[in-house]
């Protein structure tokens, strides 16, 4: 499984149901919508898709001032979008945050986490992170209602598009959820993102590529695809709008030779700490 960061939590409402904030070349192609504009002004005439090879700087685990060339950033929803820049807004959107957060949804939505034949939470451990139940239609309706307003204050923070993490949680659902269950609820989450202007990326999984024109998805978001050899995968499906993130220096330099003449490749630390935090790491081809 590729891994990724949840950011670190911090104590309001906000950042207790999302993830916290914690982490090249020509101008973009797409310059950010300005953060003003607000998400009723939009439609799906104003999506704006990633330019294909737009140097990229992962910032999830905390928003910092994106190394020089930066055409592209990434940030937790709670963050501001980089001035100018292609901004992707990251959303937990089959799972929960951990620590504090877990209580919030115990105490307003226990009937929306998925609990096995015990009754136990089921949680992606490397993260502890409870998987959301997404195995019907009833339960996909009443998460759009809380995952729903998080992509609508994307929009109209100013982002330009969205990234919902944890596409493949059906992987580590025990059997709970299925693949086709991750669909639906990604057709669900694709609608509401295109009504507010929003391009909307696959988050990992190659299982769901040959489904994304059917789902919706516009780019790609994908980590340690060098690592698992899925690079080209993504880039045939979306036309090498695919923002790639390795965590080893083994796979980033793999991913340049091979591919970073066509690919946005960025190496992260793998708790993407902000510039200046200890244990830091941000290159590019």
């Amino acid at each position: 499984m590729p891994i990724r960061s949840t950011g670190i939590l911090a104590l309001s409402l906000a950042l207790i149901t999302g993830c916290s904030a914690g982490a090249s070349k020509s101008a973009p192609e797409t310059p950010s919508k300005a953060a003003e504009q607000s998400a009723s002004a939009k439609s799906g005439e104003d999506i704006r898709l990633p330019q294909a090879n737009a140097s990229f700087d992962y910032q999830i685990g905390g928003p910092y001032t994106p190394p020089d060339g930066v055409q592209a950033v990434s940030r937790d929803r709670t963050a501001k979008p980089a001035k100018g820049l292609y901004n992707v807004c990251y959303v937990n959107a089959y799972q929960t945050q951990p620590g504090k957060a877990i209580d919030w949804w115990k105490e307003n939505h226990d009937d929306l986490l998925l609990r096995d034949s015990h009754k136990e939470l089921v949680v992606d451990g490397p993260w502890k992170e409870p998987l959301l139940d997404i195995s019907t239609p009833e339960n996909r309706k009443d998460l759009l209602d809380i995952v729903g307003p998080w992509i609508d204050g994307c929009a109209s923070a100013g982002f330009d598009a969205v990234e919902p993490d944890n596409l493949d949680s059906y992987e580590r659902s025990h059997d709970l959820l299925t693949v086709e269950d991750a669909a639906e609820f990604a057709k669900l989450l694709t609608r509401r993102a295109h009504d507010k202007g929003l391009a909307i990326a696959q988050k990992n999984t190659t299982d769901l590529l040959e489904q994304h024109e059917d789902i919706g998805f516009d780019f790609a978001v994908a980590e340690e695809c060098a690592h698992y050899k899925e690079c080209p995968d993504f880039m045939d499906a979306y036309d090498n709008k695919v923002f790639a993130i390795e965590y080893e220096k083994d796979d980033f330099a793999a991913a340049c030779t091979s591919w970073g003449k066509d690919l946005s490749v960025n190496l992260r630390d793998r708790d993407v700490v902000p510039a200046g935090k200890k244990g830091y790491v941000s290159k590019r081809c």
